[in-house]
């Protein structure tokens, strides 16, 4: 019996670390198959290839989701690649993010738009806020055809700073109270930064009456902080924007799972001819 209960226990604490480890070997994998493709990828465009993807990564025991955003560590490790970068060669910055820190992504912008070579931004899916903020300091805007951008608008905690502004200048100042009219105020500033930047990213690219007339648009807060900007309206305001994306990013994003899940909501079967199937 004692030996019986040995082999028992034995098999019961195996299972308890494979339930344990399996979750982080798998990612480690997950890990070394990126690599793999961004040395791909970099090969075959000659470039030094940075991503800034954001998803929902199951890590851990209970695959619990990490939700990310573009944070101050984001921008070190982003400022870091691009310093180490060869001068001569050109950057594919692959983005895939909700936005973030308004510091950190004009942080990226900034180190983006001073690489000397040239440097493109891939949008497979989608960079809104501060994403479009790092995609305007590209010399190329690639996306897919059917990814988005965003506003780049100001957000104070809650509100957007267009809308408060807004609410001051329809109510009258005398009839809000001191810390709505500071709100305000910081919002103005705000406006005024953000609208600054973009020009001085996109002046020597497009001249700079074209450049002020997108800060502003970009900033005004005429579309609600979360609107698609399409590549249809994007070439409508006038970025130049290039919608060949490389099929191995598509192949990248495949590498960067959602949260486990008990059932998925998408499921798809490819096209495959009748003639070679063996699908009965």
């Amino acid at each position: 019996m004692d030996i019986v209960g040995g082999f028992f226990s034995l098999i019961w604490w195996l299972l308890f670390f494979y339930i344990l480890m399996a979750p982080q070997i798998q990612y480690k994998q997950l890990q070394l198959a990126r690599l793999r493709l961004l040395k791909e990828i970099s090969d075959k465009r000659n470039s030094t290839v940075i991503t800034l993807i954001h998803r929902q990564e199951s890590i851990g025991f209970f695959g619990i989701p990490i939700y990310r955003f573009i944070s101050i560590e984001d921008s070190e490790e982003v400022l870091r690649a691009i310093r180490s970068a060869p001068k001569d060669k050109p950057i594919d910055l692959i983005i895939h993010t909700p936005g973030g820190l308004v510091l950190a992504a004009t942080q990226i912008a900034k180190a983006l738009k001073s690489h000397p070579a040239e440097t493109r931004v891939i949008v497979p899916h989608y960079a809104m806020s501060g994403g479009t903020l790092i995609a305007l300091a590209a010399d190329k805007i690639i996306m897919d055809e059917n990814a988005v951008l965003g506003p780049v608008d100001p957000q104070l905690g809650q509100y957007p700073a267009p809308s408060i502004v807004k609410t001051v200048e329809q109510k009258g100042v005398e009839k809000v109270d001191d810390q709505t009219l500071i709100l305000a105020d910081i919002a103005k500033k705000a406006i005024n930064q953000v609208q600054n930047f973009i020009y001085n990213l996109l002046k020597d690219k497009y001249g700079e009456e074209k450049a002020k007339k997108l800060s502003r648009i970009l900033t005004e807060g005429r579309w609600t902080h979360d609107y698609p900007i399409t590549v249809e309206e994007a070439k409508k305001l006038g970025l130049d924007v290039d919608t060949n994306v490389p099929e191995e990013v598509y192949a990248l994003m495949e590498l960067y799972k959602q949260p486990v899940r008990q059932r998925g909501t998408v499921e798809f079967m490819p096209y495959s001819n009748p003639q070679n199937s063996n699908i009965k």
